[in-house]
């Protein structure tokens, strides 16, 4: 779920259209408060396109204004994100998008079992995660 409000935030990040302004700048162009909000994708940020850049950029844009907590959440959001392959990354964002069309009450709903599947000791997820990977597949 952490990966996927990244990917809900990067998602809904504005984007800035191709050739307007500065739109896929380096690394070293980006300002120290960027470069210091942005630490965690230093490794990676000259390989990413334009449009990824400027939905980061618009992270790094509204991460003043958070709060300790939230601005802790991102930094550690970021550092997983990074971590993901390609295709842990798409899956995140499918599962993003895949969220963002449900109605209010099934978001509040898959809300409330990620929250109680986050209170489970470690070894009642392991228990769970069996389970559905034997469950038949109309079950899980």
């Amino acid at each position: 779920m952490a990966t996927a409000l990244l990917a809900a935030a990067i998602a809904s990040a504005p984007a800035t259209a191709a050739g307007a302004g500065p739109s896929s700048p380096s690394w070293a162009q980006l300002s120290p408060a960027d470069r210091q909000v942005l630490a965690p994708l230093a490794p990676e940020w000259d390989s990413f396109d334009a449009q990824r850049k400027q939905k980061w950029l618009g992270i790094a844009g509204r991460y003043p204004q958070l709060g300790p907590v939230e601005q802790q959440r991102i930094q550690q959001q970021m550092s997983a994100w990074v971590h993901l392959t390609p295709e842990q990354r798409r899956l995140a964002r499918e599962q993003y998008k895949n969220f963002r069309q449900l109605s209010p009450e099934q978001r509040q709903m898959v809300t409330q079992k990620w929250q109680e599947y986050q209170r489970l000791s470690p070894e009642q997820r392991q228990a769970l995660s069996r389970r559905a990977a034997t469950a038949p597949p109309g079950r899980r």
